[in-house]
């Protein structure tokens, strides 16, 4: 019974000596077994190179192992029943039900293990915990000590209490992983194979204590046991040292092994060190011998030559430009250098960043590759299609449920049939399974009735899909065995493994050969997770959450298994994960501060200060934070040395988001012991392209100097190669076109308008200022008919809305119950403005005020703002001489109005349809004076710059059609404009000052809600709008002031006569401009700009239309700003030039 240790620098050879002993000694001895145990992920290579090296190319009596595969081994030759291995998924399972039956015991993880991977983190330290054979007396002994912090107490606490139900769950029933070593040690004295077999240890660098317990009783048996150890040969193998140094894992695990030895009197033989020479990896006197010899050794030892091409430093822009300057390094080396792929690798500190786009790249370049990535089976379809069943039940047919229900694509609905149903329940704000069960009647806004019968036709297909499982699941406590049962009833009913079967054959038609393994799989695991869920929870009585949380735990541990690599790969993995053999070419990526090295602070369930206390108190666990950044050092030498040839090192200047990087310290300690080596910079190297995707820049170079009309016959050259290979992937033509792209003169002609709106053209006001503003959103609006999802939700315009239809219903009830605006009592405004909210609200959008408390409150609101709004428009008509005449009028339908029918062409008309919300009117001797008012809930005021382009026509067209109506009322009388106004519908909160009466208080309140607009210039019109106005006042009703001359203040707008009559007329000829344009079929994207406004802020159609100042053609329509002087000349000039 002996040990004996191997020694040596990484890459000088221990690895083969121990593989040549064990070689030597099997074809000695042909009737003895020899083993060679390693890490789990070495088993497949460590067998090939063996086999490589041995002189038959066969190796009958030598067996590789891992731990693992050690004890079943042991366990065949021995016999006995062992207990079911309870696999990882298994015990994520148990720990899921054994968090919710705790909860109530739990004092400080009860809540937390709800949350996303808590039960995960919870597993990997009940793993920690039987790894490093702690007890439910050593956690009670541990809490003991750590009084002095009650939190660590109560969270110690809480795991002993999850630990202890995990342990006596696993008695006389299951075995973990873990707990396999522990029968081992049991077993290992009845093996008679173990007592004639010698052993090779090779590639670990620590020993759990458990596994410390397998070799300490195969010390008393085994005749020989061999391990190696990467330790510098200038080092004391048995020395103490602190964990800064280098070697304090390997010299750690060198003095547990000895203690061990010693306990069983097993001889310790003289240790062999294989020194550097011709077994070593690296040539001797070469710049990698140089980097091995003194990384992390703190000498100050230089290399003073140039390190040729043996060590690199690129600095690279991105992690997608620092990959593709990878590839094309490896097609080099590939035809130029005669490596293979699989003697190249690709590591990096942040595999989950860089495997996504080293995929894609390496695909586009050719390169094969295996990526050494943990493969999560949550983000499946089939997957997600019984999470999102599963949450559908859970959440009772939530509309978020719902639909991620049916758009993971392995329903009976189309993705066009789930669109339709989706438009329906938005728009009628469908909700609750008891609603999908009954027959849907109501339309929404701008669908037509002969639809519901499809609709209807949609919610029984997804209906009758659903029901029996959702009911089954509704049923209250049932066993796991039934629920899991009514799942996989569903699964078989769904016809999912024909679908998965049929994707897996569509992806291997693609060439994707992962995406198909990966579908050729995962029926099969999610198979074998219901089949654990049974076998160990089968009986429990639990409710649907409770079941829904374990099955999740579950679908979190399950992963695809990846497939080794081929015989020629590049292989891609991480830098402390994955482990290098035979390696001739290293590429570290992303030498980042922060990755390199990472970043270690524990965010497990006992937190790094929890760590560091239990420490202190002699408690023996995983690696302190601290101690796992030393780690970090070893592996990164490991790694480091493990290119026999070249190493290349790049970092990034920003991340995939932009945000500022800066390069590893690991950067500067190689330019310290490589003071000659030069960082190449992003675009430095001169080498001609290697792949179609290292030409690309170039091609993209030279496409923007053909664009300024300067190609370059190379260009031209590589254009034609692209064109003419396009399973290269290079989209050329795409790019010629997107560089050449102007913004296109839109103009669908008059043929495709006449089609589109006929020759008599009926517009509204605002249907005229939607061109003005833009004729692309106007023809996406109403050429096409393009419109916005109809959703069940009270928004801002909708306030606005119901405020138009409950100040409509009040005129009805007044005219109806023969009142008059200026006689209403507070009373009776009230009574008449609470029956006139019932009355709208009572079926407006599908009933939605009456959908949650927040849109019931809306109602009061309403109500609240409706009285003042009242009461003010009560006391502007008290202050002045005009009375309602109309409220609401419509003039659409007024054939003979010449205001609204106006002639285009002989064959073209355009008809201006609208309806006014009040027109009021006086009378004084022969002349009528008319008052246009528009309800608005927005800031809006009258802008006559913006009447001048044709943005704001409303109250204008109005005035217009107003007047004639009036004309045609009032034979023989004048009829004049008295003024066009916006009233703001509004409930400003004014503060009461001290002292201050009501009647002063209102006054103001009053001021804050006076119309604004234009008003007749006539001083005898303005007393008929507010009678109180006079010399150095301003009204509380218009937009008008004197001052103490009587001429009108600054502030005040007004229009004299003619200048309605100018206004009027200019409004006439800009319908008639805007018609023309549309009947010619303009539909360029031209937005205008007014100052800080433009007609893209609010445009429901700016992701269509393509619109980018960045690109040539593409401006807005700056329009220019006048003073109102200039205004009236403009628009004089315009209609004299017209007339």
């Amino acid at each position: 019974m002996s040990l004996q240790f191997i020694f040596g620098n990484s890459g000088s050879g221990k690895s083969e000596y121990g593989f040549r002993y064990i070689i030597e000694k099997a074809m000695r001895h042909p009737e003895r077994r020899f083993l060679v145990v390693v890490p789990e992920q070495f088993t497949m290579q460590t067998q090939k190179t063996i086999v490589s090296m041995h002189p038959d190319g066969g190796i009958l009596n030598i067996d590789v192992l891992s731990f693992q595969r050690l004890a079943y081994r042991i366990f065949e030759e021995t016999g006995g029943e062992l207990r079911p291995l309870l696999s990882e998924t298994g015990k994520t399972l148990v720990l899921q039900r054994i968090a919710q039956e705790q909860e109530k015991n739990l004092k400080v993880l009860g809540q937390n293990l709800k949350r996303h991977g808590a039960v995960a983190k919870m597993k990997s330290l009940v793993s920690e915990l039987m790894q490093y054979q702690v007890t439910g007396e050593d956690l009670e002994l541990w809490r003991e000590r750590a009084k002095g912090k009650p939190l660590l107490a109560l969270k110690l606490q809480d795991i002993g209490c999850i630990y202890q139900a995990f342990e006596e769950y696993l008695r006389d029933s299951y075995v973990t992983p873990e707990g396999v070593l522990e029968v081992l040690t049991a077993k290992l004295e009845q093996s008679e194979k173990i007592r004639t077999s010698e052993i090779l240890f090779d590639g670990f660098v620590g020993f759990t204590p458990i596994q410390l317990k397998v070799l300490k009783e195969l010390m008393a048996l085994s005749p020989r046991l061999l391990v190696t150890v990467t330790m510098d040969e200038r080092e004391n193998p048995v020395g103490r040292c602190g964990p800064q140094n280098l070697f304090f894992a390997s010299k750690k695990m060198v003095r547990q092994l000895l203690d061990r030895a010693q306990e069983v009197h097993c001889e310790v033989l003289p240790e062999v060190w294989t020194r550097r020479g011709e077994h070593s990896r690296f040539r001797k006197g070469s710049a990698l011998d140089f980097l091995e010899q003194h990384l992390y050794r703190y000498d100050k030892e230089q290399w003073e030559r140039t390190p040729d091409d043996e060590l690199s430093i690129r600095v690279m822009v991105n992690p997608q430009e620092e990959l593709r300057a990878v590839a094309g390094k490896i097609h080099e080396l590939v035809r130029a250098g005669g490596y293979r792929y699989r003697e190249i690798a690709v590591i990096s500190g942040d595999l989950s960043s860089y495997a996504s786009y080293a995929r894609q790249i390496f695909r586009q370049a050719g390169i094969p590759c295996f990526i050494d990535e943990k493969h999560t089976v949550l983000m499946n379809p089939f997957v997600e299609f019984l999470r999102a069943a599963l949450d559908l039940v859970v959440q009772d047919f939530s509309y978020e449920s719902v639909f991620r229900y049916l758009r993971c694509g392995m329903g009976c609905l189309s993705r066009e049939e789930t669109d339709e149903l989706e438009n329906y329940v938005i728009a009628l704000g469908i909700r609750g399974f008891q609603r999908y069960r009954e027959t849907w009647t109501r339309c929404y806004r701008g669908m037509k009735p002969e639809e519901l019968l499809h609709i209807n036709e949609l919610r029984r297909r997804f209906l009758e899909e659903v029901e029996a499982f959702a009911q089954g699941m509704k049923q209250r406590r049932t066993p796991v065995l039934f629920k899991t049962k009514t799942l996989y009833e569903f699964i078989v009913k769904s016809d999912c493994q024909r679908k998965l079967e049929r994707q897996k054959k569509m992806f291997q038609d693609r060439g994707e050969a992962a995406m198909a393994r990966e579908y050729a799989q995962i029926y099969g695991i999610v198979m074998e997770l219901l089949d654990k869920l049974v076998e160990v929870l089968g009986d429990e009585a639990i409710s649907l959450s409770d079941y829904q949380e374990i099955l999740e735990a579950g679908f979190q541990e399950a992963q695809v298994a990846v497939i080794p690599p081929s015989a020629d790969q590049v292989l891609i993995g991480d830098n402390e994960r994955t482990r290098l053999k035979n390696i001739r070419v290293l590429f570290f990526v992303g030498v980042n501060e922060g990755l390199i090295p990472r970043h270690t602070g524990s965010g497990g369930i006992l937190s790094e200060p929890d760590r560091e206390e239990l420490k202190r108190n002699q408690a023996e666990l995983s690696p302190t934070s601290r101690e796992e950044m030393y780690m970090q050092r070893f592996y990164l030498y490991l790694n480091l040395t493990k290119p026999s040839e070249k190493l290349y090192l790049s970092y990034c200047r920003t991340n995939a988001k932009g945000e500022s990087l800066m390069p590893s310290y690991l950067i500067g300690s190689f330019r310290k012991m490589f003071p000659k080596l030069k960082v190449l910079e992003a675009g430095e190297v001169t080498a001609s392209p290697e792949t179609p995707l290292d030409a690309l820049p170039a091609f993209l170079e030279g496409l923007h100097q053909a664009a300024e009309g300067q190609a370059a016959p190379e260009f031209l050259e590589l254009y034609r190669w692209y064109k003419n290979h396009p399973e290269a992937g290079i989209p050329a033509d795409d790019y010629v076109e997107a560089v050449f792209y102007r913004n296109p003169k839109d103009v669908v002609g008059k043929t495709a308008a006449h089609a589109l709106y006929g020759q008599v053209l009926t517009n509204s006001a605002t249907r005229l200022e939607r061109y003005a503003a833009c004729a692309f959103a106007h023809f996406m609006e109403y050429g096409l008919r393009l419109q916005e999802r109809v959703q069940y939700e009270f928004k801002a315009n909708d306030m606005g809305s119901v405020m138009h239809e409950a100040l409509e219903q009040f005129s009805r009830l007044l005219e109806k119950q023969g009142l008059e605006w200026k006689n209403l009592d507070e009373e009776e405004r009230d009574r008449l403005i609470d029956e006139s909210v019932e009355a709208v609200i009572g079926d407006y959008g599908n009933t939605i005020l009456q959908s949650s408390s927040r849109n019931r409150y809306m109602i009061l609101r309403v109500k609240r703002i409706l009285r003042r709004t009242v009461w003010a428009l009560q006391e502007q008509l008290k202050k002045g001489s005009f009375t309602p005449g109309a409220f609401e009028v419509s003039f659409a339908m007024e054939d003979s109005l010449d205001a609204i029918n106006i002639t285009l062409s002989d064959e073209e008309k355009l008809r201006l349809r609208g309806r006014i919300d009040r027109m009021d009117v006086c009378e004084k001797n022969d002349t009528v004076y008319v008052k246009i008012i528009d309800y608005k809930s927005g800031n809006t005021s009258l802008d006559l710059v913006a009447l001048y382009y044709g943005l704001q026509l409303q109250l204008v067209v109005y005035m217009d059609a107003a007047l004639e109506l009036e004309e045609k009322k009032h034979p023989g009388k004048d009829v004049e404009p008295a003024g066009i106004f916006y009233y703001h519908i509004g409930d400003p909160m004014l503060e009461k000052k001290d002292g201050e009466t009501d009647e002063a208080w209102n006054r103001r309140l009053l001021a804050a809600l006076k119309m604004d607009g234009l008003v007749n210039a006539d001083p005898e019109v303005v007393a008929l709008l507010d009678h109180s106005v006079g010399a150095g006042a301003s009204s509380d009703v218009v937009p008008v002031g004197y001052k103490k001359d009587g001429s009108f203040s600054s502030y005040s707008k007004v229009a004299t006569r003619e200048e309605f009559s100018v206004i009027r007329k200019y409004t006439e000829l800009k319908i008639r401009e805007i018609g023309r344009g549309i009947l010619d079929g303009n539909a360029e994207a031209a937005p205008y700009q007014l100052g800080a406004k433009n007609a893209c802020t609010f445009c429901a159609y700016s992701g269509i239309c393509g619109f980018d100042q960045r690109l040539p053609g593409f401006q807005y329509r700056k329009l220019k700003t006048l003073d109102d002087f200039e205004l009236i000349k403009a628009m004089q000039e315009d209609v004299e030039t017209w007339e």
